[in-house]
């Protein structure tokens, strides 16, 4: 069974359904590469997959120690190369509310991110620059 629908709509433009939810997600290729930017490109969702994947895990093992990391933000930039066209680099920069963490807890919180199961599955060549920083907020 699949989990997901993809419709190519045409001039360089998807829509992707998840079965299970119903949810949907438009796509568009780049300025840079024949599209007219619109939406998220496949490879700012491959970038944004990452930063999602850590934040997740991260909100998982909060729970499990019973603190709260809400209201966490990321800024995600992706860089590309060229020959052959692909994502080279994707930096992360996390802001994470620092509620009394210990140091204990933020390392906990840092290792469970940056072995996430997105960070897991990219190719060992593409940089992943990741920066937490535990704030007051």
């Amino acid at each position: 069974m699949a989990n997901f629908e993809v419709i190519y709509q045409g001039e360089l433009r998807c829509n992707a359904k998840h079965l299970e939810s119903g949810s949907t997600i438009f796509t568009d290729a780049p300025k840079d590469n024949h599209g007219r930017g619109e939406g998220f490109s496949p490879t700012d969702l491959l970038a944004s997959s990452l930063g999602t994947c850590m934040i997740t895990v991260m909100g998982i093992e909060a729970n499990r120690m019973k603190i709260d990391i809400s209201g966490a933000t990321l800024n995600i930039t992706k860089t590309m190369g060229t020959l052959p066209r692909r994502v080279i680099e994707i930096g992360i920069e996390l802001k994470i509310p620092d509620r009394n963490f210990t140091d204990e807890i933020k390392n906990k919180l840092i290792e469970t991110g940056l072995n996430c199961p997105v960070a897991k599955s990219l190719h060992p060549s593409l940089t992943q620059n990741v920066q937490f920083q535990f704030v007051k907020m």
